[in-house]
């Protein structure tokens, strides 16, 4: 195998974090209108942690995005 074909398949199973942020992200905010649905008087106190949550899941996916960057680029 040819280096140039091993970068290129270790960036695209670097993109595999994306899969797992994709569906983090999605029980996240499912969650939080389930949770606005059963009491949307609190809606303000789950959207704190709801932000936190979702920086912190979306770091995770830029994370992965520099590393296939670094694979394919350094």
């Amino acid at each position: 195998m040819e280096a140039e074909a091993a970068k290129y398949i270790g960036a695209g199973l670097a993109m595999f974090a994306l899969l797992g942020v994709g569906i983090g992200l999605g029980n996240l905010f499912s969650g939080l209108y389930q949770a606005a649905a059963r009491n949307p008087a609190a809606l303000n106190s789950y959207k704190t942690f709801v932000f936190i949550g979702f920086a912190l899941t979306e770091a995770a996916g830029l994370f992965a995005l520099v590393i296939a960057f670094l694979i394919l680029f350094a």
